[in-house]
C-alpha cells in the first residue's frame, strides 16, 4: 500500500494524544483582543479536544502524528 500524504495545513492545527484523541486551538484569539474580557482571553488560551464527529475527518488528514 503506498504511502499516505499529510495535509499539511492540518498537520499545523492539530496534535494526537498518546489515547488517540485530538488536540485543537481555539478560535478568535488571534486580532480585535482589547475588546474581549481578561476570562474569555484566559479561557480561549488553551486547547480542547476535536469533537467526536470531526475526529475521524482530521485523523484521516494527519495518518502518522
Amino acid at each position: 500500500m503506498p504511502k499516505l500524504k499529510t495535509h499539511k495545513g492540518a498537520a499545523k492545527r492539530f496534535k494526537k494524544t498518546a489515547t488517540g484523541k485530538v488536540l485543537r486551538g481555539q478560535t478568535k484569539m488571534r486580532h480585535i483582543l482589547t475588546s474581549k474580557e481578561k476570562k474569555t482571553k484566559r479561557h480561549l488560551g488553551g486547547t480542547v479536544l476535536v469533537s467526536e464527529a470531526d475526529r475521524p475527518k482530521v485523523l484521516r488528514m494527519i495518518p502518522y502524528a
